[in-house]
């Protein structure tokens, strides 16, 4: 379904992931232009729809969470791949 990617912010966040595992402050470093909050809220909506996974490690503070792509959202890469080399080639002919 299209709802799963659609926004500002999903795409980037699964674009991120794609090749490495990340805690919420790497990703937040990934994209400054997001606030904590948003990041928080889209991180949720992916997980809701099964594109990414949340695995909380330890059960005490400071605990360690850490965001993947499902199987569902490494079916999603070929897409971003595909994203990717588009905007290169717009921004190198611009």
């Amino acid at each position: 379904q299209v709802e799963y990617v659609t926004g500002k912010w999903k795409g980037v966040i699964l674009y991120y992931l794609k090749n490495k595992n990340k805690r919420f402050s790497e990703l937040k470093k990934d994209m400054p232009h997001i606030t904590e909050m948003t990041l928080s809220i889209q991180l949720k909506k992916l997980e809701k729809d099964g594109l990414v996974l949340r695995e909380v490690y330890g059960d005490k503070p400071p605990i360690k969470v850490i965001y993947s792509l499902t199987d569902f959202g490494e079916s999603f890469k070929p897409v971003l791949e595909a994203v990717s080399v588009w905007s290169h080639e717009i921004s190198r002919d611009a």
